[in-house]
């Protein structure tokens, strides 16, 4: 299926999807081909929603990465292969809502005591510190960190849009010091084992991983749980949800909006209505 992957690699290039996108998107494809073993091209909507089924019930994967599969087989026929039919009646399946995991502000710091290389740790803090997306935090560029006005550039972050996040004068501290001992010779502020390609996501999922062993901490953690407890600390801290929603870069409020149900301390500081009720009214003694 080279001819088509070719193909549908340039259309979603053309419609500006981001590689992390495209390679999910192809490898999600390359594995329907593999399961009827002929391809996508001479297959129907019976063996899309046959696949679903087999990813559902038999191989029991998550709900989202069931859905990575979906979007990808919806692009390859609706787009490339111009069959909208095909996957037209193939519906995500729906996901479960959790709220996701956040650490106190003393477990980020004995988190970030057991990181021990300096990289790690350096773009670690840009998650936690900038509330970045890991893929932004990998993605960053030595001109993007802007201490005149103490914000980073955030290039081509979901959705393909540019933003600024936040810079505050201790990660501007952290990075100044990550440069003195790192210099980058290329552009990427944090560089792989090629000067000139940004480090992998996969190498900074590994770091915090191996942090989380050493630490002790009783949490599933993740970049992205950084990422969540920087969005919760600041609404505990009195951060307004507008603000917060502009420095995630989340399109829709409401995305923004669950961060409300985790601040415990916002929950605390609310007041109830009966507080406001004249307490004669339920107080006194009936008989």
């Amino acid at each position: 299926m080279t001819e088509l992957r070719d193909r549908m690699v340039g259309d979603m290039i053309a419609r500006g999807l981001a590689p992390r996108t495209q390679e999910h998107y192809v490898r999600q494809v390359r594995l329907f081909a593999r399961y009827f073993n002929r391809s996508p091209e001479y297959l129907g909507a019976r063996e899309v929603h046959r696949f679903r089924s087999h990813l559902l019930l038999e191989r029991r994967l998550s709900a989202s990465t069931v859905n990575q599969t979906v979007a990808a087989l919806h692009f390859l026929y609706e787009v490339t292969l111009q069959r909208p039919w095909v996957t037209r009646h193939l519906e995500a399946t729906r996901q479960r809502s959790g709220l996701p995991v956040v650490l106190s502000p003393e477990e980020v710091a004995l988190f970030f005591r057991s990181v021990r290389n300096i990289k790690h740790r350096t773009i670690l803090l840009v998650v936690y510190g900038a509330g970045l997306r890991i893929a932004e935090a990998t993605s960053l560029q030595v001109d993007d960190v802007d201490s005149s006005r103490a914000a980073l550039r955030v290039r081509r972050g979901k959705g393909q849009k540019d933003r600024y996040a936040l810079l505050s004068p201790r990660l501007l501290e952290a990075l100044r010091a990550y440069w003195r001992l790192a210099r980058p010779e290329g552009p990427a502020l944090f560089p792989g084992r090629r000067p000139d390609r940004p480090i992998s996501q996969d190498a900074v999922q590994h770091a915090c991983a191996r942090a989380l062993r050493h630490c002790g901490l009783g949490k599933h953690v993740t970049p992205h749980t950084l990422r969540h407890s920087f969005a919760t600390h600041l609404l505990e801290s009195g951060t307004d949800i507008l603000t917060v929603q502009l420095l995630l870069g989340h399109t829709e409020l409401s995305t923004t909006a669950r961060y409300l149900h985790i601040s415990t301390k916002a929950l605390l500081a609310t007041r109830s209505p009966l507080d406001q009720l004249d307490p004669a009214a339920f107080l006194t003694p009936t008989v």
